[in-house]
């Protein structure tokens, strides 16, 4: 008996004097725990005789119901106090000055991307999108690129590796694709525009990159002119370079164009003055993108009769304009991941 009451005042001082819910559950795995003092003590009963087996086994019985009262009571008053301490650590002054969390910037090839083609809609022209994987056909063969024509070299192209008996697959080296695609697939009269990512495999330098962003447009109708594509240009450069620019076109040669031009812009930097301007080397213009007259064998290819249809097609760098909209040196510094360029923008 004397053990058994003995064993109750150690562990109503144990579980009084448990200092968080961890050491509680110590305290109640050693006295109630399966292999516990207390239950160790019941275990036992079986060996005394009838009368000390039932005068103990009340007695024990009784402190056990004590001890899990203690120990809830004990368990509700940690929980809490330990509440308490949670609440007093998340407490927010909402006098005191916070901390403002970093903000993200829209790249700058973004903002052009976005930029011209919310230009093109006010002139009427359709947004679309096309592959990145591209089919040799559409990529060169139905754009009068046959695979033994020179200008085939032009473009180092990243071929894939394909099934044996399938279409020869790439990367594609520019956005014309998309003209025999949505030819294919929508009647004129049309406009559309196509930004996109290109790729090509050639040396990296400060103007050139191994993949780069290309906007296509086409124009189809029965009467499009070159003069009509002048005027379209024209305006979109303004618009897109914020200043009023003058464009004149060079003779040129694309095979998906006939006739072809080169599309030169006065200088942004000396307005077209020339002289000792860096950015132009003193002629006063700059390239900005080649161009020309749908050619009758393009039309062919996607399906219509060039007696009834004419129009014309451009393609443009679109990290070309960003670089000289915001007046960036390296075409590099776009891919780079470098948070401090972005964050100017």
């Amino acid at each position: 008996m004397d053990k058994i009451k003995a064993l109750k005042n150690k562990a109503i001082e144990a579980v009084k004097g448990a200092p968080s819910l961890g050491a509680l559950k110590v305290v109640e795995s050693r006295i109630l725990g399966r292999n516990g003092e207390l239950t160790e003590v019941l275990r036992a009963l079986k060996n005394l005789s009838e009368k000390e087996r039932k005068e103990q086994g009340e007695l024990a019985n009784k402190i056990k119901i004590e001890l899990v009262d203690l120990i809830k009571t004990r368990r509700n008053e940690l929980e809490k106090i330990e509440s308490e301490k949670d609440l007093k650590a998340e407490r927010l002054d909402v006098s005191h000055p916070g901390v403002k969390p970093p903000q993200g910037h829209i790249h700058p090839l973004s903002l052009i991307i976005k930029e011209a083609g919310e230009i093109f809609n006010r002139l009427g022209f359709t947004v679309v999108e096309g592959p990145e994987i591209e089919t040799e056909w559409y990529n060169f063969d139905a754009l009068n690129i046959p695979e033994d024509h020179p200008a085939r070299e032009m473009w180092d192209t990243f071929w894939l590796k394909e099934p044996k008996g399938k279409s020869k697959l790439l990367l594609r080296t520019h956005t014309s694709p998309m003209q025999i695609r949505y030819l294919e697939t929508h009647n004129p009269p049309l406009r559309i525009v196509v930004p996109g990512r290109c790729f090509r495999y050639e040396a990296t330098d400060a103007s050139h990159d191994t993949h780069f962003y290309q906007l296509e447009g086409l124009m189809v109708d029965k009467n499009t002119s070159a003069a009509n594509f002048k005027a379209v240009i024209q305006t979109f450069l303004s618009k897109i370079l914020k200043r009023k620019v003058e464009v004149r076109l060079r003779p040129s040669f694309f095979p998906f164009t006939e006739p072809s031009f080169e599309v030169d812009v006065t200088c942004v930097q000396c307005g077209g003055k020339g002289g000792n301007c860096s950015v132009c080397s003193g002629t006063g213009w700059l390239e900005m993108m080649g161009a020309g007259m749908v050619h009758p064998g393009v039309f062919k290819n996607a399906g219509l009769n060039p007696k009834e249809w004419q129009g014309f097609a451009f393609g443009m760098g679109l990290d070309r304009i960003a670089m000289i909209r915001y007046k960036i040196p390296d075409i590099r510094l776009f891919y780079s991941g470098d948070v401090r360029f972005i964050n100017q923008f």
